[in-house]
């Protein structure tokens, strides 16, 4: 602040009234001016809008920009995606196949949905080895050197639906699976024995294959497949001597080819009325007993190929639904006129597609052509002497 006063030349005031002058005035605001800080020769205050500001301190990057889809208030983490070293990680598929593995790969991305584990050398499956991979789909491990299961290493797979598990060396049907499993490979271990409740809580799962494991026809306890809506059941290349009892009554394909069965009695399959296939083919069959396929009303694929039947089973004629029989490879050496076709107009008649009866001694020119009067095929029956 200016403190000096001006004080007019002497005598001023005797020719004038003592008051400032003009030039007096335009001097002291001069001085005045000349005494402010630098700061304050800057325009006046104008009051600005909250989006002017927000422009002008962008501008002087004076406020931080918001990312897109983000906020300033918000921490941006970056995202790890894992992969176990020398697997390969593409579309929620984990591919660890072939890689010589002794243990499950750690760091499996949480979201896999395939995970191929299969043609390594891993022979234990841990408590956490699935820990975190509840949107498992499928997961594969065949052709490993797997013997021991704990029995919660499946709990953490609560959507698991697919589990193949062949080529190893389990002696018993893994527990605790998932309720979810629809599907379930386990051909090709070490399974003898297959007790009461083996597939408990498995109430969505439609189909089994166990086949090449030394399973007996003994082998299934009473209530081994109890609850179970199953589809599909495959059983081949094992030990069975006989059918096994007390199947699954849903059951539309059941496949016990390449087994030690010898006969087929009336019981055998009075359960299995809702099968659409039954593969019986490279067994040792002689004999099956009058009535025993009766409850197959819905059967339309017969495979008694690679047996040793000496005639035509009884019953054929009546099953309407029957379109494909195999019946090459065995020692048929006579075929009757009804043996395929019913002679009764009252009774729905089989319509096949295709009949096998090569690698038989019967002599086809000796064959009654009205044998064949139901195949719907010009070429629907097949002779010759192709061998066994």
């Amino acid at each position: 602040m200016i403190t000096s006063v001006f004080h007019p030349p002497a005598g001023h005031c005797e020719a004038n009234p003592c008051q400032p002058t003009m030039f007096a005035v335009n001097i002291f605001l001069v001085l005045c001016v000349a005494n402010l800080p630098v700061s304050t020769l800057a325009l006046p205050f104008e009051q600005k809008g909250f989006m002017e500001f927000d422009a002008e301190a962008e501008r002087d990057g004076l406020l931080m920009r918001d990312v897109e889809y983000g906020s300033t208030m918000e921490e941006l983490l970056p995202v790890e995606l894992t992969c176990p070293l020398a697997c390969t990680c593409t579309n929620r598929v984990v591919q660890c196949s072939d890689l010589n593995l002794h243990y499950v790969p750690m760091e499996i991305p949480h979201d896999t949905k395939l995970l191929d584990l299969q043609n390594n050398v891993i022979s234990e499956l841990g408590e956490n080895d699935f820990m975190g991979l509840s949107n498992l789909d499928t997961l594969v491990l065949v052709n490993n050197h797997i013997s021991r299961i704990h029995p919660r290493a499946f709990l953490p797979l609560l959507q698991m639906q697919k589990l193949y598990i062949s080529h190893n060396m389990l002696t018993a049907v893994p527990k605790n699976l998932p309720p979810s499993l629809l599907e379930l490979r386990i051909n090709d271990n070490h399974i003898k024995r297959v007790p009461q409740g083996a597939f408990a809580g498995l109430d969505k799962i439609n189909s089994i294959e166990m086949g090449q494991n030394p399973i007996q026809s003994s082998s299934f306890e009473h209530g081994a497949f109890h609850g179970l809506t199953l589809n599909y059941l495959r059983i081949s290349g094992a030990k069975l001597t006989a059918i096994p009892k007390n199947l699954p009554e849903s059951l539309h394909e059941l496949h016990l080819d390449h087994n030690l069965i010898k006969a087929i009695e009336v019981h055998d399959l009075s359960h299995c009325s809702h099968l659409v296939r039954l593969g019986l083919g490279h067994n040792r069959i002689r004999t099956i007993e009058h009535g025993s396929l009766a409850y197959l009303y819905n059967l339309r694929e017969l495979h008694l190929n690679n047996n040793n039947l000496v005639e035509v089973p009884t019953g054929l004629a009546y099953m309407s639904h029957l379109q494909v029989v195999y019946l090459h490879g065995n020692n048929i050496s006579k075929i009757e006129a009804n043996d395929f076709c019913s002679d009764t107009s009252d009774v729905a008649r089989a319509s096949y597609s295709s009949i096998s009866l090569f690698s038989n001694p019967v002599k086809y020119w000796e064959v009654d052509p009205k044998a064949f009067r139901c195949v719907n095929n010009a070429v629907g029956v097949q002779f010759g002497n192709a061998r066994k």
